[in-house]
């Protein structure tokens, strides 16, 4: 080990470290895993390289953001808690904070601001939207029942708009996939640098599911603005599979229809996650910042950042004493690989709607959709490039 490792070793060197990263990770989540292989692998040898791909597909078959996921768990294996937390606050705080002073912008500078701006992050985001769905879908859905499942999630959410529909289809599409599909059991890998007790992470798992059963029964119970929003994004936050684009349709069904954050704000917003670095659930801070109703603001913006974020905390910290028996386990990957395909269906779904419907209206709209999507996907130029006007 060498000598860099001797003094990373506190929760406040650790946010150093990720507030460095979260300062300059562009390029989502798949860039922000490279990121942190080079940094915690190669340069300061924190674990190794197979306990690091293992760390990687634990937080890749958890729901939520697996980045973020990743860096909890970095930190929580150098610095206990502390470190978890400290390492979510460096990477997860410049990313927020820009984009809660950019719906404060909005919100009260909105009609000064050149109509080409939001367009521009409207359309910006049919292209970062419509990459991610090829993405996902070349790897996720590659033979013909996987497919089938993406389109059957897509025309579901799309002719059954709820908030629970995403939710149903999510626990279908496992059902399906433990009838359908017979993954071979994969090899042992490096034990995690980890070390909890299966008492421990039964809290913590115990912990997610009750307030994943009883936010919607208090809200239910005591009407409340602020419980509201706790629920809706403490539930978008626990039930988001691959990746952070698949929030969106969760988002945008508590969110627009409910009149807590108009159409335009929702995908403006969205197009601006794409330009700053740090995980794309920060798109939590400005929706909580745009809120229609009280409370909105910086305070509006930390309660649904902590909602959404707070699952991935709880899933992680609860999930890694169990991870290599679940690893093995081909009844757990079999309904994985369903679950994964219907993600990608709710990702095509929220594409067409309000994606493509809010941001598409004429030629030139689409032209500019098209020239942002061959920039994104063959050139790898930034996404906010888009959004001038």
């Amino acid at each position: 080990m060498t000598d860099i490792t001797k003094t990373d070793h506190s929760p406040w060197a650790v946010f150093l470290i990720f507030l460095r990263l979260g300062l300059t990770s562009f390029g989502g989540p798949i860039a922000h895993l490279g990121y942190f292989r080079d940094e915690f692998v190669t340069r300061r040898q924190w674990l190794t390289e197979r306990s690091y791909a293992d760390l990687v597909a634990l937080c890749q078959f958890l729901p939520g953001p697996a980045s973020s996921q990743v860096g909890i768990a970095l930190g929580l294996s150098r610095a206990g808690y502390a470190g978890a937390l400290a390492a979510w606050l460096g990477f997860t705080l410049p990313s927020a904070i820009v984009l809660i002073l950019l719906a404060l912008g909005i919100a009260s500078y909105g009609d000064a601001m050149p109509i080409g701006v939001l367009h521009g992050l409207k359309v910006v985001a049919v292209a970062v939207v419509a990459q991610a769905v090829w993405g996902m879908a070349r790897n996720l859905c590659p033979d013909a029942p996987r497919i089938t499942i993406m389109a059957a999630a897509t025309c579901f959410v799309l002719l059954v708009p709820s908030a629970w529909g995403p939710v149903g289809v999510i626990a279908m599409a496992a059902i399906i996939g433990l009838l359908l599909f017979k993954p071979q059991q994969e090899a042992a890998q490096d034990p995690l640098p980890i070390v909890m007790r299966h008492r421990v992470g039964l809290c913590w798992l115990a912990l997610f599911f009750a307030l994943l059963i009883g936010l919607p029964l208090l809200t239910a119970m005591f009407p409340n603005q602020t419980l509201s929003m706790v629920d809706a994004f403490y539930r978008a936050g626990s039930l988001v599979f691959g990746g952070g684009h698949v929030v969106l349709p969760l988002l945008q069904a508590d969110v627009v229809p409910s009149g807590w954050v108009s159409n335009d704000a929702f995908l403006a917003g969205y197009g601006a996650a794409q330009a700053v670095p740090g995980p794309l659930f920060t798109f939590a801070a400005f929706l909580g910042a745009s809120m229609n109703q009280v409370p909105t603001g910086w305070l509006g913006g930390l309660i649904c950042l902590l909602a959404i974020f707070a699952p991935s905390f709880l899933l992680v910290v609860g999930a890694l004493p169990f991870w290599e028996h679940l690893r093995r386990n081909t009844r757990t990957q079999a309904a994985l690989s369903g679950i994964n395909a219907a993600v990608v269906g709710l990702l095509l779904s929220a594409l067409y709607q309000p994606v493509w419907t809010s941001a598409i209206h004429a030629p030139p709209d689409f032209g500019l959709a098209l020239v942002a999507l061959v920039a994104l996907m063959f050139w790898k130029l930034p996404p906010w490039l888009g959004c001038v006007p």
